[in-house]
């Protein structure tokens, strides 16, 4: 089975220190020389590489290699890959731009954190794979969550109903997130885009496919094919799925509020 990785599998005392490790970095007006590394300069080194080459090739080698630097000295700030993991999560949910919702209602505000999300996954590929079932408890999160309730906040939910939808709204769009990301490995992997992969393989699937014996698979299919150019648009997919997302929240709003 492949390792997936994951939020919070560190040792939970050193991860949280080093999260909130604001008040507890050295001061800048000790003497004595400054230290030659930091938190800080290994985390963005780690998201770096991640950025660029996903986070599979994360190790603490790797980074003390981008950093020149033997591996036991960076051991010194971040214990091990896990804690790492916390620290590049947190610190992208910190650096995350925000825009401004297209309107007031309660469905612009969530589209927006929804837009916001999906722009970060596409920034960093590699957090779509990541699971985030135990959050990582920094300030960068917690903002995050912070700010993310707001925009349903005030629209009639009770505070689990109100988790619940939020968690909804991001839970579809990091799965899109990763659909899309497998659709950029395949056309990686394959050297084609949809179109030039079905053109090779249309001949082939025209041998084997009864349209007669499957009339809807066909024809809803090509119908789908035509519009998309290719079995799956991340694009449509995405913006016909939020409708959808945000349509039933609507309903559950308003069964909650008794209009």
């Amino acid at each position: 089975m492949a390792t997936t990785d994951r939020s919070s599998g560190g040792d939970p005392a050193r991860t949280l220190s080093l999260l909130w490790r604001d008040a507890r970095e050295p001061a800048t007006g000790q003497r004595g020389p400054r230290p030659a590394q930091s938190v800080d300069k290994i985390v963005d080194a780690a998201l770096a590489l991640a950025d660029a080459e996903g986070l599979g090739v994360v190790s603490m080698r790797r980074v003390a290699q981008a950093l020149k630097v033997a591996p036991m000295s960076i051991y010194t700030y971040v214990p091990g890959k896990a804690e790492l993991i916390d620290l590049m999560l947190d610190t992208v949910y910190a650096r995350m731009p925000r825009r401004e919702p297209a309107g007031t209602q309660w469905r612009d505000r969530v589209t927006a954190v929804a837009d916001d999300n999906r722009d970060l996954f596409e920034r960093h590929p590699w957090l779509a794979a990541v699971s985030t079932n135990r959050p990582t408890l920094g300030p960068g999160a917690i903002a995050k969550y912070d700010y993310e309730l707001r925009a349903l906040d005030g629209v009639g939910l009770d505070d689990v109903d109100l988790d619940a939808a939020l968690t909804l709204v991001l839970g579809f769009v990091q799965t899109c997130a990763r659909a899309a990301a497998d659709l950029r490995t395949a056309h990686q992997e394959s050297a084609m885009n949809d179109e030039q992969w079905w053109a090779a393989n249309q001949p082939l699937l025209a041998k084997m496919f009864d349209a007669e014996r499957f009339p809807l698979a066909s024809r809803v299919g090509a119908a789908a094919g035509a519009a998309h150019g290719s079995a799956y648009d991340p694009a449509h997919a995405y913006a016909f799925g939020l409708a959808r997302v945000l349509d039933g929240l609507a309903v559950l709003i308003e069964r909650r509020s008794g209009t």
